[in-house]
C-alpha cells in the first residue's frame, strides 16, 4: 500500500505544470519584467559604475542558482518562477549588450543571428517533444527547452527592440507603440480568426520584450533623448514593486496554478 500511494503521489507531481496559466496577470508580469531587464542591466552596468563584463557576470551567476532551484521544483512557486524570469530578462538583455556595445556586432547582425539561435532551439524542442506547448511543461526536459526558449526571446526582442527604437530612430514611445500594435494584431489572429495558439502566444512573447523594453527606455531616459528621465533606479523601483505585488496575490490565490491532462 506504501508503494502504491508513493506512486500516485509521485504522479500527482507530475501531472502539475512548471509554468503558470496564461492570465492577464502573466502578460502584466512579464512585460514588467522585460522592463526592469531593460532598466536594471542599465542600472548595474552604467550608473553603478560595473561595466557590462562584471555585471554580466554576476547577473548570469545569480539567475543560475535561480534556474537550479526553478528545475528542481517540483511544482510552479510564484514567486521562485518569476524572479527566474525577471533574471533570465537581466541576463538576455546584457547577452545582446555585450554583443553589440562589447564587441561592436551590429543590431541587424545579432538580431537574425538569435532568430536563427531560436528557432535551431524551438526545432529541437519539437523534434524530441512533438509539441511547442507551455501547458505540457511538466518533465525535465521539457523545461530545459522552455527556459532555452525563453532566455533567446529575450536576447532577441533586446536586440529587435534597440534595433528599431535606435537603429531605425524611431524613438521609444514609436517603438512601443509599433510593438504594442504587433501586439494586439497577433491577440487579434488568436481570439478572432482562431490561429494557432502555440503560434500565436510565441510570437506574443518575443513581442512583449522590445514592448517592454521601450516602455523601460521611454520612463528611463532623459528628455533630451526621448525619455521622461524617471531614470533606471526609480524605473526599476516601481516595476519591481508592481510584480511583487502581483507575486503576492498570485500565491495567495493560486489562481495561475495548472493541473494538466497527464505527462506526455
Amino acid at each position: 500500500m506504501t508503494d502504491v500511494a508513493l506512486s500516485q503521489d509521485t504522479l500527482a507531481e507530475r501531472l502539475w505544470s512548471k509554468v503558470p496559466l496564461i492570465t492577464a496577470a502573466f502578460w502584466i508580469i512579464k512585460i514588467m519584467s522585460t522592463t526592469v531587464g531593460e532598466t536594471a542591466a542599465d542600472l548595474l552596468a552604467t550608473r553603478l559604475g560595473l561595466g557590462l563584463t562584471i555585471t554580466s557576470w554576476i547577473m548570469t551567476a545569480i539567475f543560475v542558482v535561480f534556474l537550479i532551484l526553478q528545475l528542481r521544483s517540483k511544482t510552479y512557486v510564484p514567486a521562485l518562477y518569476w524572479a527566474t524570469v525577471v533574471l533570465i530578462s537581466v541576463v538576455g538583455t546584457l547577452i545582446s549588450d555585450n554583443l553589440v556595445d562589447g564587441f561592436g556586432i551590429s543590431l541587424k547582425t545579432t538580431t537574425i543571428a538569435f532568430s536563427i539561435i531560436l528557432s535551431i532551439v524551438f526545432a529541437a524542442w519539437y523534434n524530441s517533444e512533438g509539441t511547442l506547448s507551455i501547458h505540457s511543461i511538466v518533465t525535465f526536459r521539457r523545461e530545459c527547452f522552455y527556459w532555452a526558449a525563453i532566455l533567446f526571446t529575450f536576447a532577441l526582442g533586446t536586440s529587435a527592440g534597440d534595433l528599431v527604437a535606435e537603429g531605425f530612430d524611431l524613438g521609444y514611445l514609436w517603438a512601443a507603440n509599433l510593438f504594442g500594435l504587433l501586439i494586439i494584431l497577433t491577440a487579434v489572429a488568436y481570439y478572432v480568426f482562431k490561429q494557432n495558439a502555440v503560434l500565436c502566444f510565441w510570437i506574443a512573447y518575443i513581442l512583449t520584450r522590445p514592448f517592454g523594453a521601450s516602455i523601460g527606455d521611454l520612463f528611463a531616459k532623459p528628455h533630451i533623448a526621448g525619455g521622461l528621465e524617471l531614470g533606471t533606479l526609480a524605473t526599476s523601483v516601481i516595476f519591481l514593486t508592481i510584480i511583487a505585488g502581483l507575486v503576492v496575490y498570485l500565491t495567495a490565490t493560486r489562481k495561475d496554478s495548472e493541473v494538466v491532462a497527464g505527462n506526455g
